[in-house]
């Protein structure tokens, strides 16, 4: 059952901003990484894809809308993984992560970003903080 999150709270009077983000896992070895546009806090840093969830919207509806955003896929299957917070210098967020196992359509970059599968150890850099937590349990498992 899905369960809905407010878009924001506060910690320290700062707003937490909640993040749905997808690890798009293909052959159980590779994943996804898309590349922060300019004008967007952390320009050209990679992360995994995903975007804020609005207020009223389950997780995994908002991550739904977002892959299809940016990505043109629909979400066939995923799992719920895990959750962590991170404190930028721009905001504090919550990131709900789902491995996302089966999407249909064909990935395109419909905002203009760039996108790259990567395995471990990863090529690209620089990766923002929050996917770094990331990439080492991914290395884990």
């Amino acid at each position: 059952m899905s369960q809905v999150y407010a878009a924001t709270h506060t910690v320290d009077r700062r707003k937490i901003i909640e993040v749905a983000v997808g690890i798009m896992l293909h052959e159980d070895k590779y994943f996804l990484l898309t590349q922060r546009p300019t004008g967007k806090p952390f320009e050209g840093y990679w992360e995994f894809p995903g975007g804020k969830i609005d207020s009223g919207e389950s997780v995994e509806d908002a991550l739904a809308r977002e892959l299809y955003e940016e990505l043109g896929v629909t979400i066939v299957d995923s799992i719920r993984w895990q959750i962590i917070e991170h404190n930028y210098p721009h905001a504090y967020v919550r990131l709900f992560f789902y491995k996302v196992i089966q999407w249909s359509g064909n990935l395109r970059a419909r905002e203009g970003q760039s996108f790259i599968w990567q395995t471990l150890p990863v090529k690209v850099a620089p990766l923002l903080p929050g996917a770094l937590t990331m990439i080492d349990w991914l290395a884990t498992q």
